[in-house]
């Protein structure tokens, strides 16, 4: 199959390309500014026409403005929903159809939720611009629904080498790595799944083959860990002690508590693929390589 692209040059977008490249795709980085409209129409024809004729093409949404403390919070707005429906308009006005086009939202978009694990079927009910730029996003997308076969995802929190060092995970090796005496943190007491971006990459590959049009699916584990543990697996693996302080700076209001997902409709699919689900790389694996990749 071949695949456009977007977010190419991005942590999820660097491992993704590697993995379906592996499985025996093409894939072509879709590079523009998405807030551009004209731009996006250019390049998605562009890309298209140089394709390969009579040959299954699809689509990998995955550029976003997705550090939840961003600075410009207009932002969000203007790349993750007038940025993905350039995009969507671009390739709704193209004469041949891709065969899929996943688009990725976020886990974020369930905000405090009582109800855990969460279900697909759970109401939105974002406490960030980031999460509600994801939810208009979304809801302007399905005005594409019948001009192409759009499937929609909601990640979880996961991570792996070369994520960026404002994320939780990475800040925490990066401090581990240089064997740093304090690291200052925001909220403590937060549950998070933290799944490897592997597994994350893999999903996508599954759903662009066998995703149900306007398919919603949570891409998760439905397995969790609190900060504490994260922390004291990366004190055993780094053999060292740090001390964790809070920075009032570093505290998010309305911070999320727990974010924990039901996998089952995603474990459908790769019973659909005829594939067993996969066995998960262990967090102490994943930290285990971020944090000899800090190290080199």
């Amino acid at each position: 199959m071949n695949i456009l692209l977007t977010g190419a040059n991005g942590f999820t977008g660097l491992r993704f390309a590697a993995l379906a490249r592996q499985a025996g795709h093409e894939v072509t980085a879709l590079q523009v500014d998405l807030t551009e409209p004209l731009a996006v129409t250019n390049a998605v024809a562009s890309a298209v026409a140089a394709l390969p004729q009579a040959q299954p093409w699809a689509v990998v949404h995955l550029a976003a403005l997705s550090f939840v403390g961003h600075a410009d919070e207009l932002a969000f707005y203007g790349v993750n929903v007038l940025g993905t429906l350039n995009l969507l308009a671009a390739l709704a006005g193209q004469a041949e159809r891709p065969s899929c086009v996943l688009v990725a939202s976020s886990a974020n978009v369930y905000g405090n939720c009582p109800q855990s694990p969460i279900a697909e079927s759970q109401t939105p009910a974002p406490v960030n611009h980031y999460a509600a730029s994801k939810v208009a996003m979304e809801h302007l997308a399905r005005a594409y629904a019948d001009r192409l076969p759009l499937v929609l995802t909601r990640p979880f929190n996961y991570t792996g080498p070369g994520q960026a060092p404002q994320f939780l995970i990475p800040k925490l090796v990066e401090h581990f790595a240089r064997r740093a005496p304090v690291v200052e943190l925001g909220n403590l007491h937060v549950e998070r799944e933290y799944n490897d971006v592997d597994f994350v990459c893999r999903s996508y590959l599954h759903l662009l083959a066998h995703g149900e049009p306007l398919g919603l699916y949570n891409i998760c584990t439905g397995i969790t860990y609190t900060l504490d543990d994260l922390i004291a697996r990366l004190r055993r693996l780094a053999g060292h002690a740090i001390e964790v302080c809070v920075n009032p700076a570093f505290v998010r209001p309305n911070e999320i508590q727990r974010l924990c997902g039901d996998p089952a409709r995603l474990q459908a699919v790769w019973r659909t693929a005829g594939d067993e689900w996969p066995t998960q790389t262990s967090l102490d694996a994943t930290l285990a390589r971020m944090l000899a990749a800090a190290a080199a």
